[in-house]
This record gives structure tokens, C-alpha cells and sequence, in this order.
């Protein structure tokens, strides 16, 4: 059975070689062919007609990932730990901390970089909680991504929805508006 497949193998590469023919029609069109035709004329192929390349020598492996090596490679999990899915965040200045856990351990030059309705906050960085301040009431979805120095993303969070409420606050503590009638 081996034999018999070796034996196919090598008929199929004999024929992967094939003759190349060329020929003009009545019109003065050249045409290429594989089969011969009337009048076709064998075409011998020059060596230096097809491609060659070469590839640069590759680095020993050393068993380890050194920083030069290629970090792209790297495949991270991230997952936002806090605030929970659909939280409600009650502060009054719209004060809060997002934490964010990331596996593998990040690569010296890859940052953390955190969206708020698509909207960058802040600068990509190293750890990974992030403090918010001032932000408005309302619904608001965050994104956590692994960022390289240059902006290409490498990994993203799922989006987390949160909502952020606000206590409404009168000109006097304690004092309720009044209402005048007339």
C-alpha cells in the first residue's frame, strides 16, 4: 500500500514539471500552453524567471521570552473585576475605581489603556486600577485594552455597563424648595 502511494506521489511530481508551449495564432495573439498545438514552439525557461527568496537568519530560541523578542505574540485575557456588570454607583462627585485583571503578566512595553463610551480615558498606564473623577450621572459602558507603545491593540475587555447616580442637591442642607401659591 506504502508503495503504491510513494509511486503516485513521484508520477505526480514528474508531471508538475510539464513542458511549457507557445504559439500564434491567425490573429497574432502568443498563447502559453501546457498541451502542444499546432505550429507551438517549446519554451525553455530561464532560471533566473522565477522568484526566489530568501529569509533572514532566525534567532536562537533560548528557551525563554526575552524583550526584543516578538511581543505581538503575546495572547492576553482581560477581564474587568469591579465595578460589577449593570452596577449602580452612587457618588456624588461621579468618583469611582475600575479594576481591571490581566492574564498573562503585561509585557514591559504593552500599557492598559481604559474607554468610556468609546472615548479614551486618560493616558494608557502600567496598573492596573483606574481612577475615575467628575464623571456625569447616567449609563456609561467601559472597555479595558492591551495597548503596544504605538497604539495597536492587542487584547480587549468586554464592554461593562455601569450607572452612575447622583443624589440632587438643594442650595440649603436640609431645606426643601417651597411652593408658591398664588
Amino acid at each position: 500500500m506504502r508503495t503504491r502511494i510513494f509511486l503516485g506521489l513521484m508520477l505526480v511530481a514528474c508531471l508538475a514539471q510539464a513542458t511549457v508551449y507557445k504559439w500564434v495564432d491567425k490573429d497574432g495573439k502568443v498563447h502559453y500552453s501546457d498541451e502542444p498545438k499546432a505550429n507551438a514552439q517549446v519554451l525553455e525557461l530561464k532560471e533566473n524567471t522565477q522568484n526566489a527568496i530568501t529569509l533572514p537568519p532566525r534567532a536562537q530560541d533560548t528557551g525563554r521570552r526575552s524583550a526584543t523578542a516578538m511581543p505581538d505574540e503575546v495572547h492576553y485575557q482581560l477581564n474587568i473585576a469591579s465595578p460589577a456588570e449593570e452596577a449602580t454607583i452612587r457618588n456624588n462627585n461621579g468618583d469611582f475605581e475600575l479594576r481591571v485583571e490581566v492574564t498573562p503578566e503585561l509585557a514591559g512595553q504593552h500599557l492598559l489603556a481604559l474607554f468610556m463610551d468609546g472615548k479614551l480615558q486618560g493616558e494608557p498606564q502600567r496598573q492596573s486600577l483606574f481612577s475615575l473623577k467628575h464623571i456625569d450621572r447616567g449609563a456609561h459602558s467601559l472597555q479595558v485594552r492591551v495597548v503596544t507603545q504605538n497604539g495597536k491593540v492587542l487584547a480587549s475587555s468586554s464592554p461593562r455597563k455601569i450607572f452612575l447616580h447622583q443624589a440632587a442637591q438643594f442650595a440649603k442642607p436640609g431645606a426643601l424648595p417651597s411652593i408658591k401659591k398664588n
